[in-house]
């Protein structure tokens, strides 16, 4: 059976794109077809200056919107990153397989520290060397599909570069990964910036629809987005960022084409209204169903311990095999 690994950051409250873009697909598709495991990875979460209580509020939070998003503990394995010691032991590992070349080209490591360059400041070295963790995560279980938005894809090919060097120079010890992504809705963007994700680790903005944001909320970040020069409806992903935006979350929502929508409406004001409408409604039994998670915190609790067991004897016996093949010597009880 396929072997689906994906997971989300703590670093912000869940939004809009993560669902759309991620954990819909997760819950509808990839737990019926596929031994799949989601993990909530809130060690990547201290790459960057982080309130501690902050993550793990965000951290219980993230795991019970998962399951709220129709995520089911009895289809899939649902658990905390750090609550399974294998991925950062395997991490390790693979850092003294990857070069410091390959972790200085990666987009967000170069975006995050020119922006901190400029203001007289540095990342943290963990910011350049989570990549490897990421990989890690995925091939301690075997992995043979990572569903994310395209702007992961990148960190997916690390994990395959990876996974092809360590069994090459060590023997064969790791599957070799692929990244898939959704064809509608993978990236949604900023309602207010178009040219940039909606990110969960922005700051509260007018650009982001959070998935626990009230209805009336969602409507006026719908209604106030931006939108491009011109009046006539055309969905044009280059030329009209904006308008092509509003019609990939309305297709995401409704499973019809951006393009054949674009051609039902005469009026920006009209295709503001639906697609906010469509939201909320796609939202709706995700907010509810939180409300009663969150009425019911021992419930979340049993599943992320018993996502982690099953994790971790998952994990187990691969980062075992890859510490016996790069040279390590075996513990002396496990030796006898």
């Amino acid at each position: 059976m396929t072997r689906v690994f994906s997971g989300v950051k703590p670093t912000g409250h869940l939004t809009l794109g993560n669902y759309l873009g991620a954990m819909r697909q997760w819950a509808a598709v990839d737990q019926h077809r596929s031994d799949a495991l989601f993990c909530v990875v809130d060690l990547h979460a201290l790459t960057v200056d982080h309130d501690p209580a902050r993550v793990r509020r965000l951290s219980r939070q993230s795991a019970s919107l998962l399951l709220a998003a129709g995520l089911d503990p009895g289809l899939c394995t649902v658990f905390v990153q750090s609550h399974v010691d294998e991925h950062a032991r395997l991490s390790y590992v693979l850092e003294c397989v990857a070069t410091d070349g390959e972790m200085r080209r990666m987009i967000q490591y170069k975006e995050k520290a020119a922006r901190e360059r400029e203001r007289g400041g540095s990342v943290r070295l963990s910011l350049l060397t989570y990549p490897v963790l990421m990989a890690a995560d995925i091939l301690a279980y075997g992995t043979d599909e990572v569903p994310v938005g395209h702007d992961q894809t990148q960190h997916v090919e690390l994990a395959r570069d990876l996974a092809v060097r360590f069994n090459q120079r060590y023997g064969h010890t790791f599957v070799v990964p692929r990244a898939t992504n959704p064809a509608v809705a993978a990236r949604v963007m900023n309602l207010q910036e178009p040219a940039s994700k909606m990110g969960k680790s922005d700051d509260v903005g007018p650009g982001i629809v959070y998935l626990l944001d009230e209805p009336d909320v969602v409507r006026k970040k719908v209604m106030r987005a931006v939108t491009d020069s011109g009046r006539e409806v055309v969905y044009d992903r280059e030329e009209r960022p904006g308008l092509a935006n509003l019609l990939e979350i309305l297709a995401a929502c409704t499973g019809d084409e951006p393009a054949e929508l674009a051609e039902a409406y005469d009026s920006y004001g009209a295709l503001k209204k639906d697609t906010a409408e469509a939201v909320v409604e796609e939202l709706r039994p995700v907010q509810r169903r939180h409300q009663e998670l969150c009425a019911d915190p021992g419930y979340v609790e049993g599943v992320l311990r018993e996502g982690a067991q099953k994790a971790r004897g998952m994990a187990r016996p691969t980062v075992d095999a890859a510490y016996r093949a790069i040279g390590l010597l075996p513990p002396v009880n496990a030796a006898r």
